[in-house]
């Protein structure tokens, strides 16, 4: 009974969550261990998110491709003490929400809980015991491991996800950005439980660690909290930076033959950084270009106009190294030639003219408006903030992005897309049936 009180009473204070206050004060310090410490207090409910970040995505698993994948799903398998089954039972026992996971750059280990205090302790410190003391037993770790080789199996049944594997290589090549972050069979069947022990023994460390606290805590309350997530952590060290990636010599389109209804197209090149000095006109451009939903030009031509597509889209996906610039569709088989000539040249004309002033003005204001509303609850803020760390960005990001956005010209916008995206260095891959269907 009383699990299901906190569940109910958890849902409901997620229900009622009211947005933020409009400016956003973060504080960083760092602990004796060598963590970085990002905080911001939020006194709106009674709730706080924690999030501890590594440097330990998948552009981590060196030849060991899925091994960073493989670590954080294992992390909460056991820890201490406790098996899987104990571990949930604590965090539900107090209402909490506990998750970890994997991207390209980073892995994370998160917790939601409500702050009362005998609450609060019994989640912080399971969640301290999962960062600093995980067990990966073989018995787990061979579990986990029959379980990733599974979904790999699938995967090599859909088109989607091959052309996304396809289009990451054309892009990035031998970078560590190129490879799947689950890893391929022929290197997860290879990768044992020393390895994971070592992997985690290597990066999960005090100097490689970032704490997110956000939420209904003082500033003491954050301090005593950092420092426990992290106490036990080796020292260890901060990884030497990701190699810079190359932008490719020259164009590349590659077609996969695959038995489906529908081709998947992507194409695209290396993009831009959190850091890049681009950002902001490339991020507006391309909210104009393919970002906008059914108002964006790549949408109009391919869809609206013509009707190949259900969908046509482009974004940037920034990383802490240049991350891809994607345009993206899926058509009819028979369809595709034209679409792919419809994407490339809808991206042309954008390079050479630019927005008209019309589109510019609701760029700006479709971005402005709803920024307030990607952060109006702590566990969004967390991610935010999250994001701001791992990048070193300014602690006013959020309170400065409306006039960066809002700073942005026309000319800044055709300037940047010229400079930087190249419709001659275009990786392109195509996953679909070339075959006609008898009698077609």
């Amino acid at each position: 009974m009383q699990i299901k009180l906190l569940t109910a009473l958890t849902c409901l204070l997620l229900l009622l969550c009211q947005p933020l206050a409009a400016k956003t004060t973060i504080e960083h310090w760092q602990t004796q261990q060598g963590s970085q410490v990002y905080y911001v207090y939020s006194q709106a409910l009674p709730l706080a998110d924690i999030r501890v970040i590594f440097d330990a995505g998948s552009a981590r698993d060196g030849d060991q491709f899925g091994i960073a994948s493989l670590t954080s799903a294992l992390l909460d398998t056991g820890a201490g003490t406790w098996d899987a089954d104990t571990i949930a039972r604590r965090f539900e026992s107090v209402g909490a929400k506990f998750s970890s996971g994997i991207s390209t750059d980073l892995a994370y280990l998160a917790l939601r809980s409500l702050t009362r205090k005998d609450l609060f302790d019994k989640a912080l410190s399971t969640m301290s015991t999962i960062v600093a003391e995980p067990t990966f037993s073989d018995k787990d770790f061979e579990r986990d491991k029959k379980i990733i080789l599974a979904s790999l199996q699938h995967r090599e049944e859909s088109p989607s996800a091959l052309a996304r594997i396809a289009f990451n290589q054309a892009l990035y090549g031998q970078h560590p950005y190129a490879h799947p972050g689950s890893g391929f069979i022929a290197t997860i069947t290879k990768i044992t439980s020393a390895d994971v022990k070592a992997f985690y023994k290597q990066f999960y460390v005090s100097n490689n660690a970032t704490v997110i606290i956000v939420g209904d805590l003082d500033r003491t309350q954050a301090q005593n909290i950092a420092n426990k997530l992290v106490a036990e952590l080796a020292k260890g060290q901060k990884p030497e930076p990701l190699p810079l990636v190359s932008m490719p010599i020259q164009g590349n389109t590659r077609h996969i033959e695959f038995p489906s209804e529908q081709t998947h197209v992507l194409s695209g090149l290396p993009g831009i950084d959190r850091k890049d000095k681009d950002y902001f006109p490339l991020v507006v451009g391309n909210h104009i270009l393919g970002g906008s939903g059914l108002v964006s030009k790549i949408f109009g031509e391919v869809r609206e106009k013509r009707g190949l597509a259900y969908s046509a889209y482009s974004y940037f996906s920034p990383r802490i190294r240049k991350g891809p610039f994607t345009m993206g569709l899926q058509t009819r088989n028979d369809q595709a030639p034209e679409a792919l000539a419809v994407l490339n040249q809808t991206l042309i004309d954008f390079i050479a003219t630019g927005p008209t002033e019309t589109e510019l003005v609701a760029a700006k204001k479709n971005l402005t408006g709803g920024f307030a509303m990607r952060f109006d609850t702590n566990r969004e803020l967390t991610e935010y903030v999250a994001m701001i760390a791992f990048n070193q960005l300014p602690l006013d990001y959020l309170d400065t992005y409306k006039s960066k956005v809002s700073a942005v010209s026309k000319e800044a916008i055709k300037e940047a897309f010229q400079r930087r995206v190249l419709p001659s260095l275009l990786q392109t891959i195509t996953v679909g049936s070339r075959t006609p269907k008898p009698g077609g």
